[in-house]
């Protein structure tokens, strides 16, 4: 039990990367000693949780526009706009603007979950251990760093044929004209398709980090023995 306490205290006061893995590595766990091919699995396992359980959220209708954490609104020099058209009765109009922004970024999403898959794959023991011990957000950071680049790539092209699939070019284009008659307004003409995909990419990585944040924290969202092992070495 000594033993055991003396282990534990060291892991905090350690901060190189050789004396940390040899103490991980030495850590007694119930049911055996924890190998850097359990903490990496088990980080990986968080990190596919967060995947299945709150960016599948995303795709669904809805999953965007009505969950505060992530609803895309409207870029700053837009803002404008949706005041405009609001002042003089057409709010309605706004709030479809809005929607069929969220609405793309919904459909987007669906093409994430195979870069992730991939991105997760990858982790090796000397990422996982320097997740391990970061900040809350420490996979998620480490799952952007692995997966913006191509995110972008992919989400793009679907926001641009999603805004047409859903009625986005229309009803913009429906929009921004009427405020663009408006007398004294400077017409606008931004790119959408660019400002939607950003922001999605935003929403994602967001309720990843929700997820990692809450298993990180909340020992009742271990819900496995490898999760628990694991995340009991950062408590």
């Amino acid at each position: 039990m000594i033993r055991k306490i003396s282990v534990f205290l060291l892991i905090f006061s350690l901060t190189a990367c050789a004396e940390l893995q040899q103490v991980v590595n030495q850590l007694p766990q119930e049911g055996g000693v924890l190998s850097n091919t359990d903490i990496a699995s088990g980080l990986r396992q968080a990190l596919d949780f967060g995947i299945d359980k709150q960016v599948t959220k995303l795709t669904q209708t809805d999953g965007f526009f009505k969950n505060d954490l992530v609803k895309i609104l409207l870029p700053e020099e837009l803002q404008k706009v949706d005041k405009a058209l609001r002042d003089i009765g057409l709010s309605s109009l706004a709030d479809e603007g809005l929607k069929v922004l969220n609405r793309a970024a919904e459909d987007a999403v669906k093409e994430a979950t195979p870069i992730f898959v991939d991105a997760v794959k990858e982790i090796t023991f000397a990422d996982a251990k320097n997740i391990l011990l970061g900040n809350d957000d420490a996979a998620t950071q480490y799952l952007t760093s692995k997966t913006d680049d191509a995110l972008y790539a992919k989400f793009n092209p679907v926001i641009k044929n999603s805004f047409s699939k859903v009625g986005a070019d229309e009803i913009w284009s429906n929009l921004i004209n009427k405020y663009n008659n408006i007398p004294f307004t400077n017409n606008v003409n931004p790119d959408l398709t660019d400002y939607v995909t950003g922001e999605a990419l935003k929403g994602v990585y967001t309720m990843i980090a929700v997820e990692e944040k809450d298993i990180r924290t909340k020992i009742g969202s271990r819900t496995t023995d490898l999760l628990k092992k694991v995340f009991a070495l950062q408590d």
